[in-house]
C-alpha cells in the first residue's frame, strides 16, 4: 500500500558516546549491567471498551487531538489545550492478538503510525481502520499510574516528539526512554447525556444526520458560512466550528450572512443561505447557492448561483415532489411577508411562475409585523408538510404554524391547507421558538426538529437565540406532533441509533 507522506519524519538527535571506551568495553559494560539488574517486563494496562478518554500529556499538561479538528484520512496528531471537543477523545477497538486500535471520535479512523515506519520520529496520523499492525497499540502500565503506548509494528512507543510543550507540537513514535513524553493518562469522558440549549449563539440552525455525524448550520452574520461536525447529538454543543465557506471580498453577497442549509440532492450536497451587501442595511438580501465538490457537507464547496437575483428574498429551502425540485422562500408582498414557492430546473436555478402558498392572516401571524418566514418540508407516510415561522422574531411570540400539501400541484395556493393554530409557542422558560429545520435520527425511525429560541421575553432578533432541539411524534391522523419547547437542562434520550 501506498501514501502520501507529510514531509520527512522528525528526528531526535542521538546521544554521543563517551570518550576513550572501545566498543569491545562498552558491550563488556552493557551486559555486566544486564546480568546484574535485568528489568521486569513490562506491565500491560487495563483500559476500558466503549469508553470515550481524553488522553493528557505527563509531560506538558496537553491533550492529544487531531491537528486542525480533521475529519481527512493522513491528517496529523499533535497535542492541544484542553476543550471537551470530540476531536480531543479516543476510544479503544480491540485487535485480534489483544492490541488495541485508537479511534478518533471525530472522524472515526484510528492512530497510525505514516507508511509503516520503523524509525524514530515517524510521525502519528489518522487513517481508515484497516487493523494494520502499524495501527495497534500495546497499553503499557508504568509505576507512577500513567499510560505509555508501543506499537505492534515497530516496537517504538508513542511519544512527544522533542518534549515540545507547546500547542500544535506533533506527537509521533520513539524507542522505549521512559521519559514523561511518553506517558499518558487516560480520562474517561463523562457522559453528560443530550440536553438544551446545544448552542447559545445559536439562530436559524439546521441540522443533518449523513453517514455517522451530525452536521449543524447557524446563522453567523458575517461573511461566512460555518458548521459543526459530531458523532453524537449532544456532541454538537462542543464541536468547534468549521468555516466552510467565506464571501469575504464578493461585494453583492459579502454581509449578513443567515440562514443557512444543506441538502443532499441527487448524490450532491448543495448548501443554502442567505446574505446581501452590508451589515446594516438588509434590503439586498438574497439566496445563494453553493456546491460541493467533496462528499460530505462540510465541503468543499464552490459558487453555484443566485436563485433569484431581482427580488429581495430570504430563508429558502428545498421541496421534492415527484421528479420535480422546488424553492421556498420568504419574500414581502404587500404588506405581508409571505412564504412563496417556484419550480427549478437545478438546485440553483428558478424557472416559470411564482406563486404565494401561505400569508399572515390569523392573529398568531401578525404579533409584532405580518411574518410568514423559514419554510421547512416534514414528510412522512407520502404526505408533505411544511413548518413556517410567523409574527416578528422581536416579540416572544414568535411561533411556529404549519401547512400540508393537500392537492397536486405544489404550485396552486389552493393545495397548501393551513393549520388554523400555531404547532409549537413560547413555554417553559423558552419564548420565541420559530425558525427551525427537520432531520432524522442515525436509525431513520425518528424525526426530530431543530429551532432556535431565547430566555427572556426582551431579547428579540439577536444573537441571544438558542439552538434546541427535540423529538417530533406523530398523531393518529398521521399529523406531527411538536408538543411544548422542552425546559433547559432537561435530559432528553438521544435519537435512536447513537
Amino acid at each position: 500500500m501506498t501514501r502520501p507522506t507529510s514531509g520527512p519524519p522528525f528526528r531526535r538527535t542521538a546521544h554521543a558516546r563517551p570518550a576513550g571506551l572501545t566498543l569491545g568495553v562498552l558491550a563488556a559494560l552493557l551486559l555486566a549491567l544486564c546480568l546484574a539488574a535485568t528489568p521486569a517486563p513490562l506491565a500491560r494496562a487495563a483500559v476500558a471498551l466503549d469508553q470515550w478518554y481524553v488522553v493528557t500529556s505527563a509531560h506538558s499538561g496537553l491533550v492529544l487531538q487531531i491537528e486542525g479538528e480533521s475529519v481527512e484520512s493522513h491528517a496529523d496528531l499533535v497535542q492541544a489545550n484542553r476543550t471537551g471537543a470530540e476531536s480531543q477523545q479516543f476510544r479503544f477497538l480491540e485487535s485480534a492478538d489483544g492490541s488495541y486500535r485508537i479511534q478518533s471520535r471525530l472522524s472515526g479512523q484510528v492512530l497510525d503510525v505514516l507508511d509503516f515506519s520503523q524509525a524514530d520520529g515517524a510521525p502519528v496520523i489518522q487513517w481508515p481502520d484497516h487493523d494494520y499492525a502499524n495501527q495497534r497499540w500495546v497499553p503499557i502500565e508504568r509505576s507512577d499510574g500513567t499510560t505509555s503506548f508501543r506499537n505492534v509494528h515497530s516496537g517504538k512507543m508513542l511519544d512527544l516528539l522533542d518534549g515540545s510543550p507547546a500547542p500544535g507540537a506533533p506527537v509521533g513514535q520513539f524507542g522505549d526512554n521512559g521519559l514523561d513524553a511518553q506517558r499518558w493518562e487516560l480520562d474517561p469522558v463523562a457522559d453528560t447525556g443530550l440536553a438544551n440549549p446545544l448552542r447559545s449563539n445559536g439562530a436559524d440552525p439546521w441540522i443533518q444526520y449523513s453517514d455517522g455525524a451530525y452536521y449543524m448550520s447557524t446563522t453567523t452574520w458575517d461573511s461566512t458560512v460555518t458548521m459543526r461536525r459530531a458523532t453524537t447529538l449532544a456532541g454538537l454543543a462542543t464541536a468547534p466550528d468549521t468555516v466552510v465557506w467565506d464571501d469575504a471580498g464578493a461585494a453583492s453577497r459579502c454581509c449578513s450572512h443567515w440562514a443557512p442549509e444543506f441538502h443532499e440532492i441527487d448524490g450532491t450536497w448543495y448548501l443554502l443561505y442567505t446574505s446581501g451587501s452590508s451589515q446594516t442595511n438588509f434590503d439586498g438580501q438574497k439566496l445563494h447557492v453553493l456546491r460541493s465538490t467533496g462528499s460530505t457537507p462540510m465541503g468543499p464547496y464552490e459558487f453555484v448561483g443566485t436563485p433569484l437575483p431581482g427580488q429581495w428574498n430570504i430563508d429558502g429551502t428545498y421541496l421534492e415532489v415527484g421528479d420535480e425540485l422546488y424553492l421556498l422562500w420568504s419574500e414581502w408582498v404587500g404588506e405581508d411577508q409571505s412564504v412563496r414557492i417556484a419550480r427549478m430546473t437545478n438546485p440553483w436555478t428558478v424557472t416559470g411562475p411564482q406563486a404565494t402558498i401561505s400569508r399572515p392572516e390569523h392573529s398568531w401571524e401578525i404579533r409584532g409585523g405580518r411574518t410568514n418566514e423559514a419554510p421547512a418540508v416534514l414528510e412522512r407516510g407520502g404526505r408533505t408538510f411544511v413548518t413556517f415561522s410567523a409574527s416578528s422574531c422581536n416579540t416572544p411570540d414568535y411561533t411556529l404554524g404549519l401547512l400540508e400539501l393537500t392537492g397536486s400541484d405544489p404550485l396552486d395556493p389552493s393545495a397548501w391547507t393551513k393549520t388554523p393554530d400555531p404547532v409549537l409557542e413560547r413555554g417553559n422558560g423558552v419564548f420565541g421558538p420559530g425558525h427551525n429545520g427537520f432531520f432524522t435520527s442515525p436509525d431513520g425511525t425518528e424525526d426530530w426538529i431543530v429551532y432556535h429560541g431565547n430566555t427572556s421575553a426582551t431579547q428579540g432578533c439577536g444573537d441571544t437565540r438558542q439552538t434546541r432541539v427535540q423529538r417530533v411524534t406523530w398523531d393518529d391522523d398521521g399529523t406531527p406532533s411538536f408538543g411544548e419547547p422542552v425546559p433547559s437542562g432537561e435530559v432528553l434520550a438521544p435519537p435512536s441509533g447513537e
